[in-house]
């Protein structure tokens, strides 16, 4: 059971709820495509590494790849959100996934042909920077078909689950086509994948705003308001876990002698945050968000820590779910807070820095770990996570006073806000 402000919301009727969402007329003319388009998303990173490791014998340059094509997304990201507001979404997303389909093209060629590391972390970069941002764009059109009803935080807790997913299955379909086939292969199959997707999904006109005036602000605007760089300072630490245990996790299972379980247990990892999500959402919480958030990160931290100790495919498999359940709530909790931190109009590029964090941290974890593999062997990549996340427990516990909410209107909880992490929590 759920709560639903204060009363009990059974599991009949949130799953209801999320079934009248999901009939929102012309719904599933643009949810279908965007699925197809945002697979390949979650196998870029994975794709990259397993790519230049393949060609070079490499991890500390597949590291560096990956976090090229990891911190180019993040940054050019956030202006291609910016580009569609002002464009449209169709006059953004052809183009760049023409651009897309160029570099990641590039890339393979050059993999193939055994390139110097540069050259691979050049059109990695490109082809992360390229990257088509279907996962934001849908978004957009729920908050612009459901706006102003109480619908739209159920349509968001769906696309959570989502990404959850496609981050579950997306490393299982990777790994599987990298070691019956080969890593070029399985990037021909996910860029195949997110042409066909971006492009249908950019015909279809359902529920796609209107182009609007951008408005004018620095790039660091939102970031200087308070708290905001403290919770950005959390989400790189966050991301820094998928990075590294993508090469942890890896290299692991290729010295074990088994690297097609890399994927199911990076699966694993995934299916465990999907569950940790659920779970989350179903409990009412009276201990204020900033101090879960403390909490969070150092529970991460702890549990990110068992990974140093496993030494075989069952333990992997059972220490990357444990981390998985952890991170999250983890996740739902700062974007919780950073809804009630910051001014309404600026609220979707607040979460897109946040997103952006993740991605450099995601950069950070796989260089680090890369180097570590490279010179210490495949263990010394789980210590990454554990550094990180416990030092962003001390920054958010020296800090916490800023994440205190904006004193507005009275806050309750709900399900679909808990599951999205987009509606205000007590505290």
């Amino acid at each position: 059971m759920l709560l639903r402000e204060g009363s009990v919301l059974t599991w009949t009727e949130t799953m209801k709820s999320y079934l009248d969402v999901l009939a929102t007329p012309g719904a599933w003319r643009f949810l279908v495509p965007a699925l197809v388009a945002r697979l390949p998303y979650a196998m870029m990173q994975l794709g990259v590494l397993l790519l230049v490791q393949w060609s070079t014998g490499s991890y500390g340059a597949a590291g560096m790849a990956a976090a090229a094509a990891a911190v180019s997304q993040a940054l050019v990201g956030p202006q291609t959100g910016r580009l569609a507001d002002r464009y449209g979404q169709a006059r953004v997303l052809l183009p760049q996934v023409a651009l897309h389909g160029l570099a990641l093209g590039t890339l393979l060629a050059l993999a193939a042909a055994h390139a110097p590391v540069p050259w691979l972390a050049i059109t990695a970069a490109l082809a992360g920077a390229s990257v088509p941002q279907v996962g934001a764009m849908v978004r957009a059109r729920w908050a612009h078909r459901l706006g102003g009803t109480g619908r739209l935080n159920t349509a968001f807790a769906v696309e959570s689950i989502t990404d959850e997913l496609t981050f579950t299955l997306a490393p299982v379909l990777l790994v599987a086509l990298s070691t019956g086939f080969s890593p070029v292969v399985a990037l021909l199959a996910a860029l195949t994948l997110i042409v066909v997707g971006t492009v249908l999904f950019a015909t279809v006109r359902t529920a796609m705003p209107e182009p609007m005036p951008v408005r004018m602000r620095s790039a660091g605007g939102v970031l200087r308001v308070r708290g905001v760089a403290v919770l950005a300072g959390a989400f790189l630490a966050m991301g820094s876990v998928f990075g590294s245990l993508q090469v942890g996790i890896t290299s692991l299972t290729t010295a074990l002698g088994t690297p097609a379980s890399a994927g199911p247990i990076y699966g694993t990892f995934s299916a465990a945050s999907v569950l940790g999500g659920l779970l989350y959402g179903a409990v009412r919480w009276r201990v204020a968000a900033r101090s879960r958030l403390v909490a969070g990160l150092a529970l991460l931290a702890v549990a990110t820590s068992a990974l140093t100790l496993a030494g075989s495919i069952p333990v992997l498999y059972g220490t990357a779910a444990l981390a998985g359940l952890v991170i999250a709530p983890v996740v739902i909790t700062g974007y919780t807070i950073i809804d009630r931190l910051v001014p309404a109009d600026v609220r979707t590029e607040s979460f897109t820095w946040l997103n952006g964090a993740i991605g450099l941290g995601i950069a950070a974890g796989a260089s680090l770990a890369g180097q570590l593999v490279d010179h210490a062997g495949p263990s010394l990549a789980f210590v990454v996570p554990p550094i990180t996340t416990g030092l962003a427990a001390l920054l958010v516990l020296t800090r916490i006073r800023s994440l205190r909410p904006l004193p507005d209107e009275p806050t309750v909880i709900t399900s679909e806000s808990a599951l999205s992490g987009s509606g205000p929590l007590p505290g």
